[in-house]
């Protein structure tokens, strides 16, 4: 069975410390960058050709050759953000073909592994899960239609080689909640992601301190921790205190490149990639002030060029002037 084989999922060695790299703006570098047609903003459709295929292998290349280079872990993310139900049937894929491209999606890091894994440098197989909706919006289900919804995506990834689930930007408690209890239904480590407003807050209005104590409290600490992501930096440092325990929890940062709200990403005809050396020093700041901080990323607009700074400035802070 192909769960017997995943690697590491009794055992993350993330959580053992050390800095893991991951990848950058999936959708936004490879829509941008590559000229791919992603309709619906779902990367998962690559993995339906070989061409699709090839760009995906080609992308995450570039990010573990930084890693390689740096001598870091890496948590290598699905492509399959989009891979649910509500967005798989606009796009045409049925719960047996959904079921088979989550798998695929694990199945094509394999060869990855096989070649820039090396002793002390592990690479993690993480299983995405995205939000039922859109991921700037508000869902509207409660814990129990979020288990119910999700669980089919993460008895996909714990029938692969898959490591760990995460769930990246949730907007919505409720949702994390259900993500979660799926995941601990089916044994599978779990991450949970949440996105935030240019107030730190998200858009239901909820704090980060909020949204991480209610998942804690409703799934009794079942995360092995929590993540910020597809929000800039300038959004949400100054809520994280490092004194205070729910801060303690957040393991991981995949900020945005630009410093405009969702709104305003979203009426962009163009890709912000922000100024990549302000982003690398905020990134240095906060794991100088979060010495928890393990996984290291981005999100919409970033890309290996954005990775490579960020891994610079936090290993070898020398490397950017004050």
């Amino acid at each position: 069975m192909e769960h017997e084989r995943a690697k590491y999922r009794h055992d993350l060695p993330l959580l053992r410390g050390g800095i893991f790299l991951s990848d950058g703006g999936m959708e936004t570098a490879v829509i941008f960058h590559e000229g791919a047609d992603l309709p619906h903003f779902a990367s998962f459709v690559l993995l339906s050709s070989m061409e699709g295929r090839r760009q995906l292998l080609h992308y995450y290349t570039r990010y573990l050759e930084i890693a390689r280079c740096h001598d870091t872990g890496f948590v290598l993310d699905t492509a399959t953000w989009r891979a649910n139900a509500d967005w798989g049937k606009k796009l045409g894929y049925d719960a047996e073909a959904l079921d088979q491209v989550n798998r695929d999606a694990v199945y094509l890091l394999t060869e990855l592994r096989a070649q820039y894994e090396r002793p002390q440098v592990p690479i993690v197989f993480n299983g995405v899960i995205g939000p039922r909706g859109d991921g700037y919006k508000a869902g509207v289900m409660d814990a129990a239609e979020a288990e119910d919804y999700h669980v089919t995506q993460v008895a996909a990834f714990a029938g692969s080689e898959a490591d760990m689930v995460t769930a990246v930007t949730m907007t919505n408690v409720d949702e994390a909640i259900g993500v979660t209890r799926a995941a601990k239904k089916h044994g599978m480590p779990c991450a949970i992601s949440f996105t935030v407003e240019t107030d730190g807050r998200l858009v239901t209005g909820r704090s980060l301190q909020e949204a991480v104590e209610t998942v804690d409290a409703e799934t009794e600490g079942y995360p092995h921790y929590y993540m910020v992501n597809c929000a800039h930096p300038s959004h949400f440092e100054s809520s994280l205190d490092q004194r205070q325990a729910w801060v303690r929890r957040i393991g991981g940062i995949r900020a945005n490149a630009s410093t405009k709200s969702h709104a305003e990403l979203d009426e962009s005809e163009t890709l912000d990639i922000g100024d990549i050396n302000d982003l690398a020093r905020r990134y240095r700041s906060l794991t100088g002030r979060m010495p928890h901080l393990r996984v290291l990323g981005g999100c919409c607009g970033t890309d290996h060029r954005h990775i490579a700074a960020i891994c610079e400035a936090c290993l070898l802070p020398e490397a950017l002037s004050a």
